[in-house]
């Protein structure tokens, strides 16, 4: 018991690490990608559309080589999933665009409190004052060292909240689909990456272009831009399957707090790698940040062991009503058998 209690704590590590460094590298290839000083390549929803291909194509290699098993999951249930996650990538995008990045960032930490919310309209789940309290800290914590200027305009605040809930919606319905359909995560992804990847690259060049006023068309396929390319739709796969894997072992909150961890890393590794400014407001909120992060961590494992301990009592123990209740059935049983031995004689 105990070592199947050690190995689920170190699969549970492995999906963290794996989304924390696969997001983190993400990050850093599609800056040097995107950036003016890097190789200029501004379409950011068609590069999603790429990332999506490459793990369809994945996915498939591993259902046809026997790696991973294709399960059933009604199609209009994978539309209306992938409809709600393109939402999501083009409401962010938007967002970024029509507000300023301290209002883009506001968006972003309001994920917690929405998914909580959802999250008790949807499924009834309750959270301890000890969650609560946490995620408030990590929420305080990142704020203070990303937020800066706070600009918003009307088109940007409903784009904003088009993204805040699809993709609050998006990350509850992955464990959703998972459990409804005892389907695991890579299995899930598989059958929803073909539709976003088609999706995406039909509308995506034309978000794009929206976006930023240039054709992809136009734009020159360097051998630095395509190995870069290359190298974020490779990080992208392990992104994806990880996302899929962490939400499906825990939940989208912990998801949303995990996802403020990689936050602080981008902007320390910004400081190491870019030479970005770390300002002392800055190394204080990621401070306030990781205390949060830990006060979660504790929070989620006291209320994991406080449930433990209550499951075992109610499962062995009874009130004497249901004493009283269980030996009046059986001596209901005992004259059924009686009256039907009677009978037959």
């Amino acid at each position: 018991m105990e070592g199947e209690k050690k190995s689920s704590a170190v699969s549970d590590v492995g999906a963290w690490a794996m989304n924390v460094v696969s997001s983190v590298g993400i990050i850093m290839a599609n800056k040097q990608l995107m950036s003016s000083g890097g190789y200029g390549f501004s379409f950011a929803t068609t590069l999603t559309g790429f990332h999506f291909a490459v793990t369809a194509l994945v996915g498939m290699i591993s259902n046809a080589t026997g790696l991973s098993a294709a399960k059933h999951v009604p199609f209009w249930e994978l539309l209306w999933f992938s409809i709600v996650a393109n939402m999501s990538i083009a409401g962010m995008n938007f967002s970024l665009m029509l507000n300023s990045v301290g209002f883009y960032q506001i968006s972003k930490l309001s994920m917690i409190p929405v998914v909580c919310v959802m999250e008790w309209i949807l499924h009834s789940k309750k959270y301890t004052n000890e969650v609560k309290m946490s995620v408030v800290v990590v929420v305080i914590g990142v704020g203070v060292c990303t937020v800066t200027d706070v600009k918003v305009n009307a088109k940007g605040f409903i784009c904003a909240c088009i993204a805040v809930l699809s993709t609050s919606f998006q990350q509850i319905s992955i464990g959703s689909l998972q459990k409804k359909y005892s389907i695991g995560s890579f299995e899930l992804l598989s059958r929803t990456a073909p539709i976003q990847a088609g999706s995406l690259l039909v509308l995506g060049p034309l978000i794009d272009y929206y976006l930023s006023g240039k054709l992809i068309l136009d734009y020159q396929f360097g051998s630095g831009a395509i190995l870069f390319i290359l190298l974020s739709c490779s990080l992208a796969v392990f992104c994806n399957v990880s996302q899929y894997l962490c939400i499906g072992r825990f939940s989208a909150v912990s998801f949303q707090v995990l996802g403020h961890m990689k936050t602080v890393c981008v902007l320390t590794l910004g400081w190491l790698l870019f030479d970005s400014e770390l300002t002392f407001k800055n190394i204080m909120g990621m401070v306030v940040a990781v205390v949060g992060m830990i006060i979660y961590s504790w929070a989620v494992e006291a209320e994991k062991q406080g449930n433990s301990k209550i499951i075992p009592h109610a499962k062995h123990s009874l009130t004497e009503e249901e004493f009283r209740l269980l030996k009046e059935g059986m001596e209901v049983n005992v004259l059924k058998d009686a009256e039907l031995g009677e009978s037959k004689v």
